[in-house]
């Protein structure tokens, strides 16, 4: 029986193999989030994600994971529309607030100019 070691990353627990030191998965996919990498993983296959990291700046690499994280449960729980059907949702209700903003600030300026009707015709 193996000891399992500790600091291997989520992706080498998951892919069962030894984590080296230059493992591109280790710094995006913590042992303590397992869940993470397997999304990816099933969406997309370690050996993609690896291609896809090793071929992206060092520095882009975070947000991109980020990114295909995101997508990848998105697919999970939506196979048809995946992240799709997110950006729809939250852009409809984007659209819903942007109308009732819009209806408030006309209500709040009909209400300005009653008032000041008001006020003028008082001193009248």
């Amino acid at each position: 029986k193996s000891v399992m070691n500790p600091k291997r990353c989520a992706a080498c627990r998951y892919l069962r193999r030894r984590c080296p030191k230059d493992c591109v998965f280790s710094p995006f996919f913590p042992p303590n989030n397992p869940e993470k990498f397997a999304c990816v993983h099933r969406i997309y296959g370690a050996g993609n994600v690896s291609k896809m990291l090793q071929q992206l700046p060092v520095q882009t690499r975070a947000e991109a994971v980020e990114s295909l994280c995101f997508e990848a449960t998105c697919r999970i729980e939506d196979p048809v529309y995946g992240c799709v059907g997110m950006i729809s949702l939250l852009q409809t209700q984007i659209q819903k607030t942007e109308r009732l903003l819009a209806r408030t600030q006309a209500e709040i300026t009909v209400s300005q100019i009653k008032h000041s009707q008001n006020q003028h015709s008082e001193f009248m």
